[in-house]
This record gives C-alpha cells, sequence and structure tokens, in this order.
C-alpha cells in the first residue's frame, strides 16, 4: 500500500490522494505506523505510481504463513460463507505454492539480501474472536470504530490464546465484522482506505498483519462488483490478496516501492485484467477475483507468471 505519514495526511486533499511519497513512514508514528492504503474505487483506479518497484534494503517474505481472525463481537454478524470462503482462499493459494498461474508467482522477481521471494504459502489457521468491541475512534459511515492500536491488541490476543508464534515470516489478518469501521491516526475505513498491512515491533518478534475491514459494509467504497462464489467475501478476498502480496514484497515499509510510494499492489489496484464471468483467477480449481500484481520484468500489471 502507498506509503502515508499521518502529518502528511493532516495536511493532504481529499483522500490524502497528494501525501504518498517516497519515503519510508517514521517508525515513530503513534498511528501504527500504517504503510497506507487501498483506496477506495473510485480514488485508486487513477493513481498507480511511477516507474518500476525499487529496493530499499529491507526484508521481503521468502516464504510466509498466514492466520486468519475473525472479530465477530455480540450483535454484529458475517455473511454465510463469509469465514469459510476467505479460509478456503487462504488454503487454495497455499496448495498452489510455486505454481505460475496466479498473480502470486509476480512476487517472485523481488529479492532481499538473503535471496527471492519464493512463492511458498501456507495457512496457519483461523479463529473467531468474539471479544465485544468498544469503539475507540469515529469514522463517517459506522457507529462502532477500532483503532489500529485495538487491532493489534486484539491479534495479540488471540494469537497469544492459540499458540500463534509472530515473526517475519507470518502474517495476520483481522477481519472485522460488518458494520465495524477502523481508523489509524484521522484514516478510517471506506473514506480513505478498504484495508491495509503494517508491522509492529522488530527482529524475530516482529507482527505483521492486515488490518482487514469488512468491503461490503460501504460496496461502493470497497467492492467492484464481481462476485463469483456469490458472497460478501469476494470483495474482502481482493483486497485481501493486495495486502498479502506486499506484505510479502515489503513487509516493514523498506523493502520494494517505486519513486512514488507505491507498492506492487497499489499500482494495480482495481485493475483486474480479463475477466471470464465473474472472476480471474482459477487456484486450486476454485474462481476468485483477484486484481493484478505489477511486475517490473513487464513494466506493468499482470494476472499470472512475471
Amino acid at each position: 500500500m502507498r506509503r502515508l505519514l499521518c502529518v502528511l495526511i493532516l495536511g493532504a486533499s481529499v483522500l490524502g490522494i497528494g501525501a504518498a511519497h517516497a519515503s519510508p513512514p517514521d517508525p515513530s508514528n503513534p498511528a501504527g505506523r500504517m504503510l497506507g492504503a487501498v483506496l477506495p474505487v473510485h480514488a485508486a483506479r487513477h493513481h498507480q505510481g511511477a516507474n518500476n518497484l525499487q529496493y530499499h534494503g529491507g526484508p521481503v517474505e521468502h516464504t510466509n504463513t498466514v492466520y486468519a481472525i475473525y472479530w465477530v463481537p455480540p450483535g454484529y454478524s458475517v455473511s454465510s460463507g463469509y469465514e469459510s470462503l476467505i479460509n478456503r482462499y487462504f488454503s487454495d493459494v497455499a496448495a498452489d505454492s510455486g505454481k505460475t498461474s496466479n498473480v502470486y508467482y509476480t512476487g517472485t522477481q523481488y529479492y532481499d539480501g538473503s535471496g527471492s521471494v519464493k512463492y511458498s504459502s501456507s495457512f496457519g489457521g483461523w479463529a473467531v474472536d468474539t471479544h465485544a468491541v468498544t469503539s475507540g475512534c469515529r469514522d463517517s459511515y459506522t457507529s462502532v470504530c477500532v483503532t489500529d492500536a485495538q487491532i493489534q491488541s486484539e491479534i495479540r490476543a488471540v494469537a497469544s490464546a492459540n499458540g500463534w508464534s509472530t515473526d517475519p515470516s507470518t502474517e495476520f489478518f483481522m477481519f472485522t465484522a460488518k458494520g465495524i469501521g477502523s481508523c489509524s491516526g484521522s484514516s478510517c475505513a471506506f473514506s480513505y482506505y478498504c484495508a491495509y498491512h503494517s508491522w509492529s515491533g522488530s527482529g524475530s518478534s516482529v507482527l505483521l498483519y492486515a488490518n482487514m475491514p469488512y468491503a461490503d459494509t460501504v460496496p461502493n467504497a470497497c467492492d467492484a462488483g464481481y462476485h463469483p462464489n456469490s458472497d460478501d467475501a469476494d470483495a474482502t478476498i481482493n483486497v485481501t490478496s493486495h495486502e498479502h502480496n506486499e506484505t510479502i514484497t515489503d513487509e516493514q515499509g523498506n523493502a520494494w516501492y517505486d519513486n512514488a510510494g507505491y507498492e506492487d499492489g497499489d499500482k494495480c489496484a482495481w485493475n483486474f485484467g480479463s475477466v471470464n464471468g465473474s472472476s480471474n483467477q482459477s487456484i486450486n480449481g476454485h474462481p476468485y477475483i483477484l486484481q493484478l500484481e505489477y511486475s517490473n520484468a513487464d513494466q506493468g500489471c499482470v494476472q499470472s507468471g512475471l
């Protein structure tokens, strides 16, 4: 996602479009080091950065393990297939590891000092979190809003309860229920972002995570309109792919991004290439709609391979 400094966001125009620059985020950012955002549909289609991605010296994920957390407090809900479809998606991405037939293989051209990214993903597990939610912020669309700090705290609590460790090869996706908003600093779900990824801590115990609001809380902001599995999960899976691929290639905001600060997912946001009916990807034999990913080798957005 685009790198954004909280102080820059405050001075930016509506949706903060002008705030993206190549310099990495300030590590002392109290908002939780939000690297940026999957901008809403109407905003992102005209902002794809500039030139190829450049390497800035930080780590990439050579292999990755994913955990899914569904925060569904009492009084809130998700669609009937939401959890099972997202779990199937992560399992399918893992099952097709090493194949060149989907967007994940694109990341294998990027590297750090220890070598290149491998398309080698695994799904570690999932949990439903029914802990009551307390509003810690205010947004434009919901009556309950959680902060980035609350997201981090909830992830750590669920991970600890399940014996899941944090490390530089593991990412936690926090999926909040329909109608729950969130903010990182002054930037909030649905008005500024549809999802973002970030990190907390450092070294061998670093927490890599993604904040995944329920996309169809505000469909005209975060849903492209394709539903190959006839469920709200389809919209969330698209932005999940964006965050997963960006964490792989730029886990802590100091690896791969272009000279305007855009990561591989940002440069192709809401670009789906060739769509067959309502899907553009077949992963482990199942249909999905996923945005394209940026390939330096092709100097453009690609649907599979490099």
